[in-house]
This record gives C-alpha cells, structure tokens and sequence, in this order.
C-alpha cells in the first residue's frame, strides 16, 4: 500500500471505529486489472441516522488527519448505503440489510479483504 494511501484508509478506519462501526472490511484491489480505485472500505451502522453519523465522522477525521475529503458523497438524504469517493479509496456504509443484498466484498473475489476487528 502506497504510503498517502495508507493514511487515507487508516484515517477512514479511525472515523468508523469512532461511531462504534461494525464489521469493517478494508478491500486491497490493487492487484485487480482496470479496478474503479485501488481499496473499497466497507461497514454496517445500525440505523440510518448511525450511518450519517458515522459518514459525517470520517469527512472529518480525514480532512483532520490526512487532509483529504471526499469527491463525492452519495446517499446521505436516506443513510441506508452512503458511498464517498476519495479517488483511490471509496468508503461503503451500509445498513447490515442493504449490505447482505449487495454483498459488494464478495462481487471482487480477487480482492485481498482485511477483517477489522469490532472495538466491543
């Protein structure tokens, strides 16, 4: 993982784990031809204003810590499945239905995907 990449997604970690979001997974596509960014990290809030919470805690622990913000935010009005586009990494929150159904860390079955542990 290049080094600006790196920090961008630990910062996105560390603004998930800060809202107590649930099963993060960080997906390493680096490795994957013609991939839309080089890593997908993907959680589950709870409820739809957790997973606005949780949106709005990474915008800014990003801009705090990496001096990053995204280029695009999606899905806020509803906070069932918000995307935020930071180029290189793109950030999935999801309701835990909405992420059952899409199941997007298993639609790249070349992705290396990293568990990270709940902090409860």
């Amino acid at each position: 993982m290049k080094e600006k990449e790196h920090e961008l997604v630990q910062a996105v970690v560390e603004g998930l784990q800060e809202k107590k979001g649930r099963d993060i997974v960080v997906a390493d596509l680096t490795n994957i031809p013609d991939a839309i960014c080089q890593y997908f990290v993907i959680c589950s809030g709870g409820s739809p204003q957790q997973v606005g919470a949780l949106a709005h805690s990474v915008g800014d622990i990003c801009r705090e810590k990496v001096a990053a913000k995204p280029i695009a935010v999606s899905g806020l009005g509803n906070a069932a499945w918000v995307a935020m586009d930071y180029a290189d990494v793109i950030v999935h929150i999801f309701l835990p239905e909405l992420r059952s159904f899409y199941d997007i860390e298993h639609l790249w079955a070349d992705a290396d995907l990293k568990s990270i542990p709940n902090l409860d």
